[in-house]
Parts: structure tokens; C-alpha cells; sequence
């Protein structure tokens, strides 16, 4: 597989493509100025203006916000820019989007699909990752994570939660969430997203 120019494979720099300029159609559907669009989500606008052209590879935290203000779930806006899915996802066609800089990769086991209210997805960060969300996409947002291997620390409500493999928590998403692996080792878990 080719290599793009900043050491990404040339599939992680067409997602990014892809995501910036659904991104930038988005706001101009909604026929926001790039200050508009900082203002609802806290994001500078350079920031915003270099991930709508692709030069930066958003956060999962950026994503979220923008998520937010857009009313979608992370995975609704990855699929957006995805082929269709299959009701059959092989394990080889699930779409995969790395936040290299927080150390976590998420991997669209069964992507959002017209007429499914609930997806699934697996999750994994490095030892020391820990990833704030500020807000959740969509106020209510159903989670259930099921740890697979390691150790999660999960806050919700400004609760801490620590769950080993095996260990279940579920919740509705209604303010921020921090997901943090302590270690040792990385942490592999599976969440079930359910829109309200």
C-alpha cells in the first residue's frame, strides 16, 4: 500500500480527505461561517479550516464536539464518508479510524445502517491514553462497554468507574466522560451505542 507524504497509510489520509470535506459540507449546509461553527463547538477556526482541508487528522475529542453541534454519533459521521454497509460486515471491511496522538483506535465492528437504532464498536487505547469528552453527540446517548482485556477507568456523572475484563457498565450519556487506561498494558472493550 502506498505511503502518504506525513507517514500515514494512503487509506488513513483518504478517510481524512473524505471526513474533511463531509465536515465542510455540513457547516455549509447549515450555512455556518467557520466563526460560527468555533463558536457552538470550541474549536479555533484555523483548527477547523485545516480539518475541513484535510491537513489535520481530527481527535477523537474534536470529533466529538463537532459531533455534537452536528447531532450525530461519531460513527453516523464516519459512515457518512464510508461505502454503504453491508448487513454482513466481514472483519476485513470493518472501517477503522486511529487518534494516534491520544492512543486510541476504534474499530466500526457493525457501523450505523438505516433502519438500526443501536452499532457496535470495538475500542482500544494504550496504556496511558485517557481521552475526555466535553459532551456527549447526542444528549441520552445509550452506552454499554463491555471490557474484552486490561483495564478501563470510566467517569460518568463525575462518578469513576473501573472495569476489568469482563465488566459491563451502562449508561445514558448526558454531560462529559473520560476514558482512561491506567495499564498495565493496553485495554480492549467492546461498546454498544443505542440512539435515543
Amino acid at each position: 500500500m502506498k505511503r502518504a507524504p506525513d507517514g500515514l497509510q494512503a487509506s488513513d489520509a483518504q478517510l481524512d480527505t473524505r471526513l474533511g470535506s463531509r465536515l465542510a459540507a455540513l457547516r455549509a449546509e447549515r450555512g455556518w461561517s467557520l466563526g460560527e461553527l468555533a463558536e457552538r463547538s470550541g474549536i479555533s477556526r484555523s483548527t477547523l479550516s485545516r480539518a475541513e482541508r484535510a491537513e489535520i487528522s481530527p481527535t477523537a475529542s474534536m470529533l466529538n464536539r463537532l459531533c455534537n453541534v452536528y447531532g450525530r454519533t461519531m460513527s453516523q459521521l464516519l459512515s457518512e464518508v464510508e461505502s454503504e454497509p453491508a448487513l454482513l460486515v466481514r472483519a476485513a471491511e470493518q472501517p477503522v479510524w486511529k487518534d494516534r496522538s491520544a492512543g486510541f483506535v476504534r474499530r466500526s465492528v457493525s457501523p450505523p445502517h438505516a433502519g438500526l437504532r443501536a452499532e457496535l464498536v470495538e475500542g482500544r487505547l494504550a496504556e496511558g491514553a485517557d481521552i475526555e469528552y466535553d459532551r456527549p453527540p447526542v444528549p441520552g446517548l445509550e452506552q454499554h462497554i463491555w471490557v474484552l482485556e486490561g483495564a478501563l477507568d470510566v467517569m460518568v456523572q463525575e462518578v469513576e468507574h473501573r472495569l476489568g475484563a469482563g465488566d459491563c457498565l451502562r449508561m445514558r450519556v448526558w454531560g462529559p466522560t473520560r476514558f482512561r487506561c491506567a495499564g498495565p498494558g493496553a485495554v480492549r472493550y467492546a461498546l454498544a451505542v443505542v440512539l435515543p
